[in-house]
């Protein structure tokens, strides 16, 4: 047995098709801009988005990153309530005002209290755990920090912030998972629909830029060669259990497959093995792939990553989207990004009605992953 491979769901289903949960709508903060226009023009002109970095405001090793433009909270959200807020945070709650913003104001059907609220990420604010903890180390005495920071320390505090600012009181919950944050979201999103603890989840992850961020990205990626430019951002779906409430779906969550290699020389066959269950679970083959959105590392585990999707789908070469060489390596939000990247191409392309799209994940801690998106046929029209 070459590696473990962790499923969601029930197995027996695995050679019947499913139905639901449905992605009814999204939005993305990301280098590009801010919202979900801006992504999806971004993702069709196919430019990297690079900002020079400054000095004298942040430190990093390297001089050029993919920062959401007016990335600062107090530029995203205004004055209100976001002194302390640290950047993790203000682009979680933008991110999630948006997707809930109907465009005038009003929120968006399939939307009330009850609504649940899983948000991926890699270690929270990875700045204000290093800043806070250095304050309490130099400062005169150890309790000389400021109390008002304390809650960007723990690894919550977007999802938590979220919710209050948006008044999402259903379950709220925080997963870290890496480059798979997104997926293992998803995963949880659909436990809670499942068990009934809620019916809609708004589910995404997020990722900061920081020059400690940025420092740790380097030291990881000195045995793998050039590391790509550090990228931020946060990306949020609305899941529906049933039937969306604001009208058509626009993809269908198939199957979300998650795999665990114990050594790097498994990651082609576990994640092979996961593409292959989740066309087994959705009851599709190879042909019906329209589109795969891979995390397109660097190195050994982005060749081992395209030699599993090779594997998978028997040579075929669907259409390619790839993310990271426009908006940088963007951690936790990575797979996030490739979902709404699959999801804004299939909105243009009438080649992807009735088929679905795959996006793969590898992480350097060793978690791979899938999800597959079953996308409407022209008779269900779309929105």
């Amino acid at each position: 047995m070459t590696g473990m491979t962790r499923t969601s769901g029930d197995r027996t289903s695995e050679a019947s098709p499913v139905t639901g949960p449905f992605i009814s709508t999204w939005s993305a903060v990301s280098a590009f801009g801010i919202g979900r226009e801006s992504f999806s023009a971004g993702l069709r002109d196919r430019k990297p988005v690079v900002t020079a970095l400054d000095p004298d405001q942040w430190s990093a090793p390297a001089t050029e990153a993919c920062l959401v433009p007016g990335g600062d909270p107090r530029e995203l959200l205004g004055r209100k309530g976001t002194r302390s807020m640290d950047r993790a945070t203000g682009l979680a709650v933008a991110a999630v005002g948006r997707l809930l913003d109907d465009g005038t104001g009003t929120r968006i059907p399939g939307v009330d209290e009850s609504t649940a609220l899983v948000l991926g990420t890699s270690n929270g604010s990875v700045r204000s755990i290093m800043s806070f903890t250095r304050d309490a180390l130099t400062e005169d005495k150890p309790y000389h920090v400021d109390p008002a920071r304390f809650p960007n320390t723990v690894m919550n505090c977007a999802a938590g912030q979220s919710a209050i600012r948006h008044g999402l009181r259903g379950p709220n919950v925080t997963i870290a998972g890496g480059r798979a944050s997104a997926l293992l979201a998803l995963n949880h999103a659909q436990r809670l629909q499942r068990s009934g603890h809620a019916r809609s989840v708004v589910c995404g992850a997020v990722e900061e830029f920081s020059a400690e961020r940025a420092w740790l990205d380097w030291h990881a990626h000195t045995e793998q060669g050039r590391a790509p430019l550090t990228g931020e951002g946060s990306a949020v779906l609305l899941l529906e259990s049933g039937a969306p409430r604001g009208g058509a779906a626009l993809a269908e969550l198939a199957a979300v497959e998650v795999g665990l290699p114990h050594a790097e020389s498994e990651v082609t066959a576990v994640l092979a093995d996961c593409v292959r269950r989740a066309l087994a679970r959705a009851g599709l083959d190879a042909d019906s792939v329209w589109a795969v959105a891979p995390a397109d590392l660097p190195g050994t585990l982005g060749t081992a990553e395209r030699h599993a999707l090779d594997e998978a789908l028997g040579g075929r070469t669907p259409r390619g989207l790839l993310c990271t060489e426009l908006l940088g390596d963007t951690g936790a939000v990575s797979a996030a990004f490739q979902i709404t990247a699959l999801l804004s191409a299939a909105e243009s392309d009438p080649e992807s009605a009735g088929r679905a799209g795959v996006v793969t994940t590898v992480d350097r801690e060793g978690v791979v992953g899938c999800a597959l998106l079953r996308f409407p046929g022209p008779e269900h029209g779309r929105r």
